[in-house]
């Protein structure tokens, strides 16, 4: 095993760890201490593979933006209406949430109090990006199936994802006893018909 296969191990392992440490330890702040002796190595063993515990969580906030964005590049090339790619991705964000709880705490800013504001910033611009690929499903659901909002797009996607936030934050606040999966069929039923309506496009 070469010295870069060993370094990349090891900052793949800090990052477990300290997933796992936010999962395992609701409404705790991580101090890096904690973490190196989750990790079984000195805090100056941290830092040579992250300089700073800001660094360790962009990697995970990188690691959600990888997980997300990649797949729901495949939802919506895929030739599922519009309403069925929304939801698509509403339950890819809510099933990777309910199986990555560490994860949660970070989009809800849970995991973020007292970080840097550039970490608040990133986790802001993942959810516009989010709301921006839903907007443009809608926008282009009326041309490709004479399919519309009842409100404008930008609102629409905002409801729902919204919506879908909500369900992320109540699984933070239960301590990730309420599943964000749980009722999300019955509820998307509701949203859905709130949201779309059929119209003929001439």
């Amino acid at each position: 095993m070469t010295d870069k296969t060993q370094k990349i191990s090891r900052r793949e392992q800090i990052l477990q760890a300290l997933a796992h440490m936010l999962e395992i330890s609701p409404g705790q702040r991580i101090t890096t201490a904690a973490l190196a002796r989750e990790v079984g190595v000195s805090e100056a063993a941290l830092y040579r593979h992250f300089p700073s515990k800001a660094r360790m969580f962009e990697g995970l906030i990188g690691f959600i933006e990888e997980t997300l964005f990649s797949r729901i590049k495949l939802i919506i090339g895929s030739d599922m209406p519009a309403t069925r790619q929304c939801e698509q991705i509403l339950i890819l964000l809510l099933a990777f949430v309910e199986k990555n709880p560490g994860m949660a705490r970070i989009l809800t800013g849970d995991a973020l109090a007292g970080e840097t504001e550039r970490l608040r910033m990133r986790v802001n611009q993942l959810f516009e990006r989010l709301e921006t690929q839903l907007k443009q499903v809608m926008r282009e659901a009326e041309l490709r199936e004479g399919v519309r909002t009842l409100i404008p797009a930008g609102s629409a996607a905002n409801l729902i994802l919204a919506a879908a936030e909500g369900r992320i934050r109540q699984f933070v606040r239960t301590e990730f006893k309420r599943r964000p999966t749980e009722h999300w069929s019955e509820q998307w039923g509701c949203l859905a018909q709130g949201v779309f309506r059929a119209q003929t496009v001439r």
